[in-house]
């Protein structure tokens, strides 16, 4: 590979038109993103809105811009992005597979941009369906959740291929030598749980190359922080996910209200504000970047719909991390290093 296409392939595509504040916010974020961060972005969108944001920016000419037209709104779902080939997710889809660029950042809906990165990126070879892992901000340390919505109705074995991807984006997002995984369920013990949960704890039970396994975890430890990896199937994750994230918002709301009640509360606020920021940040779901998309040729950051610019420039910059830690490659390998009779075959895309 030349100098100049190595390059290319470090740039991040972004949906300019994705999500609830798009255009305007997702393209700040992205400026935030090139300036401040040396993100080096492509944005996709509606060229003519595109270049109105940028120039009042004054960024006017620091981001390349490429056209799509076609814009799959947020309360589409996911057949309305396989219908439109020259929507945002589309074509940075393209860049990346003409490698142009190494990974996609959106925030538009969740089921179009899954659909559409599945049928342009194709699965890696092995793995059954995409997952997406979500950081979740328990203590000591985050954890990792998956399927936090790709796949619905998802199989025993596709949870063991969850966890080891969510092993792989554990070591390499978080920096955990030997993550340990536990399986979402009603009950700690191993008989817990409908068929889906029984078997999987089966499968997982089992010698799985690469994968510790520390038993199931119930919803009220979802966020103790007792393992490194929850997988699940999408349903449940998703629901597990905007309680997580339904419940966070009620604690700042009424932490912002104790904290601003009277003349006391506001001055000892005053003396603990930096405290009081950082636990504001570490709870902040936008301070993440959003979910990723696991298991495809490419890496796909999907960011939060309601994302404003610190969101986007947060997808951004993580998109760009895990383009340089060669996630694919690496998750990759690990499917690759796996038993085939572990693994289920792979479905064909369509």
């Amino acid at each position: 590979m030349t100098q100049q296409a190595s390059a290319e392939s470090k740039r991040i595509v972004v949906d300019a038109m994705g999500g609830d504040n798009a255009p305007d916010e997702v393209v700040a974020g992205t400026i935030t993103a090139a300036r401040e961060h040396g993100v080096r972005p492509i944005l996709v969108g509606q060229a003519v809105r595109i270049r109105q944001i940028l120039a009042a920016h004054d960024a006017l000419g620091e981001i390349p811009i490429v056209n799509a037209e076609d814009v799959v709104a947020m309360d589409e779902g996911a057949l309305a992005g396989l219908r439109r080939p020259r929507s945002p997710v589309a074509v940075a889809c393209r860049l990346i597979r003409r490698g142009h660029a190494s990974a996609l950042v959106s925030a538009g809906s969740t089921g179009s941009v899954v659909a559409t990165s599945r049928l342009r990126l194709r699965g890696q070879h092995g793995v059954a369906r995409p997952a997406i892992a979500v950081v979740l901000p328990t203590r000591p340390r985050p954890t990792v959740l998956l399927d936090a919505g790709a796949t619905a109705d998802a199989k025993p074995e596709m949870l063991v291929q969850y966890a080891m991807l969510g092993t792989a984006y554990a070591r390499i997002r978080l920096g955990v030598d030997a993550p340990r995984v536990g399986l979402l369920t009603i009950g700690e013990e191993a008989g817990k749980g409908n068929k889906l949960a029984r078997r999987a704890h089966e499968l997982l039970a089992g010698d799985v190359e690469g994968v510790d396994f520390a038993g199931n975890v119930e919803g009220s430890n979802l966020l103790a922080g007792k393992v490194d990896v929850v997988v699940t199937d999408g349903f449940t994750g998703n629901v597990a996910l905007k309680t997580v994230e339904g419940t966070v918002g009620l604690l700042v709301a009424e932490l912002r209200e104790a904290v601003t009640a009277g003349p006391a509360a506001r001055f000892g606020a005053l003396l603990q504000r930096r405290r009081l920021r950082s636990l504001r940040d570490r709870l902040d779901s936008e301070t993440y970047g959003g979910g990723v998309l696991l298991g495809l040729n490419g890496t796909v950051v999907i960011a939060h719909g309601a994302s404003r610019a610190a969101g986007i420039s947060a997808a951004c910059v993580l998109a760009r991390d895990l383009a340089d830690s060669r996630i694919v490659e690496q998750i990759g390998d690990r499917i690759a290093a796996t038993r085939p009779h572990r693994l289920p075959r792979r479905e064909d895309s369509r």
